[in-house]
């Protein structure tokens, strides 16, 4: 047996694990682990607010495997509640961590500042949102807590909680264990006869299609999906959230798949499929276009992390990460190249001076703008529509919230997957709306001398809301957020209207590297993507029946 101050050792299992950035803003309940952290070879990055800490450190989950948040206690704990959530509702392992009052502190159950009922009131609430949590409060248990919980993060990519009394960080604590394997095996009789029962099925289908989500993203499975198309010439689409989990310039790419909101060759071409091979997939109302899919279960197999079913068998104890490869190692022939349905060539972009900039030439001009080295995020509503319709050239390089669905990821989930892979340059496409509510992570990106370029769909309120009911509670404040830069001290910006004004900003944003660029793009609040058109064209026609 050995001992490590607890604070230490938590600090060294998060960096094994990979992080090297925390998110967060201090408080006296945290500051003593905040002096650790300064000190330590972890970056701390402080945030404007709690909430953007919590979307940053998601968006670092999601493209790094694993992101913390550090926070003070209620004031700042209960602040990161909704990114937390998000994190759960989307499995993205984010490791939180809350200051709280010290154990000594607590005797006789003082009204000490920022306790909200009982010490435990936060701890009960996080309970909730994660898949696992701890108080670090017994010097004998706490480094083998730390290392339960951060196994679960690992193990079902979702969030954990971990609540740090201000008087233990310090404190010794007893290594008395040994870190808990995260490779946990599939059950072997199991994982044999799913394979089996899933190859013959392939074998006898006629239009088989891969339909990838979100868990080939979460478990780092990219290059075992691209090995499968590659192996077998089976077509790929993904949903909404899997977006860009691979390459969508591969040859054997269909697009997005998402009911009537994905063009309608792909929604044809996968529901017509014999063998939909669904991996990682959770058919989630967007995912599904608000229920406008049609997938015959007969068809269909389905692997995930938490359930493994094909046809209408279920089988228990089969990892995904074990079926997916046991799938590369079976012999499965390679097919004949599919006809695959292709977009429409996209005519020559020739940007008029007079002509209005609409939402449809916005995302034409921005998918011609794209680069290798863009990761596009994109916030709610009809930024994340009307990104479905942009061509990713690179696997891992498109951020979404398209389940939970919280305004205000965008800005800061930028400096989140910017701290995580620096050589990208985040493009965020972000509501008015929404950038009220998280756009002053600006600040942030520029005391850390980042450079995404923010795209603010300007249509004077709540665009989508708008489309299913309006009024007066859809509108927000007009603000110039091109001269965003003027405050902050940093920055570019560039107010928007026409065609010609966009081409001209995006060109000046690709050569300004040093800071970031907001380009305010004026829009007619009732105009919309072509993704929202289609849906709503189809809701419409359900209704009037």
């Amino acid at each position: 047996m050995s001992s490590r101050l607890i604070g230490d050792y938590l600090i060294e299992r998060l960096r094994q694990l990979g992080v090297r950035h925390v998110f967060g803003v201090p408080g006296d309940y945290v500051l003593g682990f905040y002096d650790t952290l300064q000190k330590s070879a972890l970056k701390i990055v402080n945030t404007c607010d709690e909430q953007g800490a919590g979307f940053a450190a998601d968006a670092y989950a999601r493209v790094r495997g694993l992101g913390a948040v550090c926070v003070t206690y209620c004031v700042g704990g209960l602040k990161v509640a909704n990114t937390t959530a998000q994190a759960y509702a989307e499995k993205s392992p984010v490791v939180v961590i809350s200051g709280a009052p010290g154990m000594r502190e607590r005797e006789k159950n003082p009204l000490l500042h920022h306790k909200v009922r009982e010490f435990n009131t936060q701890k009960y609430v996080f309970d909730q949102l994660t898949c696992a949590s701890t108080v670090l409060d017994d010097p004998q248990t706490a480094l083998q807590e730390i290392d339960r919980v951060l196994h679960a993060a690992l193990r079902y990519k979702r969030p954990v909680y971990i609540e740090l009394p201000r008087d233990m960080a310090n404190v010794p604590g007893i290594a008395n264990h040994k870190p808990a394997d995260i490779h946990e095996r599939s059950d072997p009789v199991a994982l044999r006869e799913s394979l089996a029962e899933a190859v013959a099925m392939i074998k006898r289908a006629k239009q088989p299609v891969i339909l990838a989500d979100v868990e080939v993203h979460r478990f780092g499975l990219q290059k075992e999906l691209l090995r499968l198309i590659e192996k077998t010439n089976i077509p790929a689409a993904v949903t909404i959230m899997g977006k860009s989990v691979i390459g969508e310039n591969h040859p054997f790419y269909l697009g997005v798949y998402g009911g009537v909101m994905g063009r309608e060759e792909v929604r044809r071409y996968v529901e017509r499929s014999d063998c939909l091979l669904m991996l990682g997939v959770f058919m989630t109302d967007i995912d599904q276009g608000i229920y406008t899919a049609r997938l015959n279960p007969a068809c269909c197999i389905s692997a995930t992390s938490e359930k493994l079913s094909i046809r209408y068998h279920n089988y228990e104890g089969v990892r995904f990460k074990d079926f997916l490869r046991g799938l590369l190692k079976a012999p499965l022939r390679r097919r004949a190249p599919a006809k695959i349905p292709r977009p429409p060539p996209v005519p020559a972009l020739h940007a008029s001076a007079r002509r209005k900039i609409t939402v449809r030439r916005l995302f034409q001009q921005l998918n011609s703008f794209l680069r290798d080295d863009t990761i596009v995020i994109a916030d709610v509503g009809d930024a994340l529509f009307g990104a479905t319709d942009l061509n990713i050239h690179q696997h891992t390089e498109f951020l979404g919230t398209a389940y939970y669905a919280s305004m205000g990821f965008a800005v800061p989930a930028a400096i989140g997957a910017q701290m995580a892979r620096p050589e990208r340059r985040p493009l965020v496409l972000v509501g008015d709306g929404a950038f009220q509510m998280t756009g002053m992570e600006l600040t942030t990106a520029a005391r850390h001398r980042l450079n995404p370029i923010v795209i603010v769909l300007n249509n004077a309120g709540y665009g989508t809301e708008r489309h299913i009911q309006d009024g007066p509670y859809n509108d927000v404040a007009p603000w110039n957020y091109h001269l965003l830069p003027d405050v902050i001290g940093s920055g570019c910006g560039f107010s928007v209207e026409t065609e010609e004004q966009l081409e001209h900003g995006l060109r000046m944003a690709e050569r300004e590297t040093e800071t970031f660029t907001v380009l305010d793009v004026h829009l007619d609040p009732l105009d919309r993507s072509p993704a929202l058109h289609r849906l709503g064209k189809s809701l419409a026609s359900r209704l009037s029946k």
